[in-house]
């Protein structure tokens, strides 16, 4: 199939949406054309966990593997909040300026474009929703609730789940399951049982954390070796990233055809409403790619930005747009990290990274007075506490011959927790197209506007309690802390074109199709009405867009 030729879908985007899509289609016979902006990554050379500098290495960048985004109004820094502020033993307290503007670092927002897209980097957790999740406003006044249940979406889970590979004891406390986990759960690391002790004895239970992580030969995929550098790329394919699971199934149906490089640029409108073809960019010459059915899957910063920057005479606001939502109640992920060193410990930079979890506060009406919840997970490995250059970087402060002693005697004894909690939309928290800055393809770049609320700050404090609580009780002296408080920075980000049952309120129905234009679906995170209490969301991701395959097929 070239890109000359008309398939029966054309899917823009491969992560982890676009490839579950896509492989739910050509389960069923369907001919499927998939569009990725980025490039192919190839594990066994791309990803540097075999080379010496490796610590110093962060999942690689290639051209055209990250968008350059912009930011606009991201909050102001608060004096009354400055017990927020993120410090470390070695580094002192990093002070903003107060009453400044909040900024974006670390990446901002962390993304990859490429044949599998962000689950390339994903450390492999993959958590159902809690039920509550889907009815945010009913229990919380706050908010919207799904337009469906969480017994709706069950079954597409568990298909998910046999689809990748999920190994664990369960989906965690109140997530019914029709089936198990096809895998046994991975034995914790020491750092992880150190935090399952602690958190028996104050009352707040640990488990093992779902993960879609090989622990045994699974998918003619290999088990996990433990090396604990998921982030990075997995070199060996246990991860269930979907360059080596949904997509090598798919495109073994010989019914999948993926273009890589091949940048959508615009969304062309036909008669009736119906999107008639896609405009595309590949190997430096523009392509009409005509379409019976079109899947964006571009994630919640691309996907909206393609539907503004298809605007038109009948549509100057931008397709799939009549409700105006589109770009609307961005949410980024409100996230704390406590860490320290346990004497004693050791091996702690061995393991599975989160591979332990307290769901304890993780349904949206869990924290009294405040709308959203939070999860605890251990963090020691997935934050760069797995080698020597992050203990001197950040927990282990001095230098010359006493220094060098200490990180004899202390590598190894880490621990580190993290809460990852709700955002609930907030009307100043978009995404928009500059409207000066343009990319290589003449594309209007895109723009967040993320502004923290005061019920965000509020629960931050609480999962700050909580990471604090537990570090405590096993005995860990704290020696840094970092939070989202004083810079934007995430990973999951979600709500640009939310689903619903009222085409006034939402851009898609519950089955993730355009209110506005009938073969126009989205299969992303923009489509959460809400985003979980800090579950992550790619096993979400993939079994709505699962559903919307079925749904597709159904006519």
């Amino acid at each position: 199939m070239e890109l000359s030729r008309t398939p029966d879908v054309v899917v823009i985007g491969s992560g982890a949406g676009g490839a579950s899509v896509a492989w739910g289609l050509v389960s069923q016979g369907a001919e499927v054309l998939l569009l990725e902006a980025g490039p192919r990554f190839d594990p066994s050379v791309d990803y540097p966990q075999d080379r010496p500098d490796w610590e110093r290495r962060a999942f690689p960048q290639k051209p055209g593997s990250r968008t350059r985004v912009l930011y606009g109004d991201l909050g102001i820094l608060n004096a009354d909040d400055r017990d927020l502020m993120r410090w470390s033993k070695v580094a002192g307290r990093d002070v903003p300026v107060l009453g400044s503007a909040r900024v974006a670092s670390g990446g901002g927002y962390s993304h990859v474009m490429g044949v599998g897209g962000s689950t390339l980097h994903f450390v492999g957790e993959a958590h159902r929703l809690h039920p509550d999740a889907f009815r945010l406003h009913s229990l919380t006044d706050a908010g919207v609730d799904w337009p469906m249940s969480y017994q709706a979406l069950e079954p597409y889970y568990s298909k998910i789940e046999h689809a990748i590979g999920m190994a664990g004891t369960d989906a965690g406390p109140g997530r019914a399951q029709s089936r198990d986990f096809p895998m046994p759960a991975h034995p914790l690391s020491p750092g992880a049982r150190v935090l399952a002790e602690a958190g028996r004895k104050i009352g707040r239970p640990w488990s093992v954390n779902p993960r879609a992580v090989n622990s045994r030969v699974y998918d003619e995929r290999p088990a996990c070796n433990y090396c604990g550098q998921c982030s990075r790329g997995c070199p060996l394919g246990d991860k269930a990233s979907m360059d080596v699971s949904l997509l090598r199934r798919a495109m073994d149906s010989g019914r999948l055809t993926i273009v890589s490089e091949a940048q959508v640029t615009r969304l062309l409108l036909g008669k009736q409403g119906v999107i008639s073809a896609v405009e595309v960019v590949s190997q430096g010459q523009k392509h009409r790619v005509e379409t019976p059915q079109v899947v964006l899957a571009a994630g919640a910063v691309n996907s909206p930005r393609l539907l503004l920057a298809s605007a038109n005479a009948e549509q100057p606001d931008g397709i799939a747009n009549g409700s105006g939502q589109v770009g609307r109640n961005f949410m980024e992920t409100l996230w704390w990290n406590s860490a320290g060193l346990l004497p004693g410990l050791r091996n702690s930079h061995m393991g599975l990274p989160a591979d332990a979890t307290d769901w304890g506060m993780a349904h949206p009406a869990s924290v009294p007075g405040l709308a959203g919840g939070y999860k605890l997970t251990h963090t020691t490995l997935d934050t760069g506490l797995n080698g020597p250059i992050g203990y001197a970087a950040r927990l282990l402060p001095g230098f010359g011959a006493e220094w060098k002693a200490q990180m004899r005697a202390r590598f190894g004894s880490a621990v580190s927790v993290g809460a990852v909690g709700q955002v609930i939309a907030d009307e100043r928290s978009k995404v928009s197209l500059d409207p000066e800055q343009v990319d290589a393809f003449g594309m209007a770049l895109p723009r967040i506007d993320s502004v923290l609320t005061d019920n965000s700050l509020a629960l931050l404090r609480e999962m700050a309690r909580g990471c604090r609580e537990v570090l405590s009780r096993a005995g860990v002296e704290i020696a840094e802390e970092t939070s989202n408080w004083d810079a934007f920075q995430s990973t999951h980000v979600f709500g640009t074109a939310r689903m619903g049952l009222d085409s006034a309120e939402a851009v898609v129905d519950g089955q993730g199709r355009s209110f506005d234009h009938p073969n126009l679906w989205i299969a992303d995170a923009s489509v959460f009405p809400s985003s979980g209490a800090g579950e992550a969301p790619s096993l979400t991701i993939m079994a709505l867009a699962a559903r919307t395959a079925d749904a597709i097929l159904a006519g």
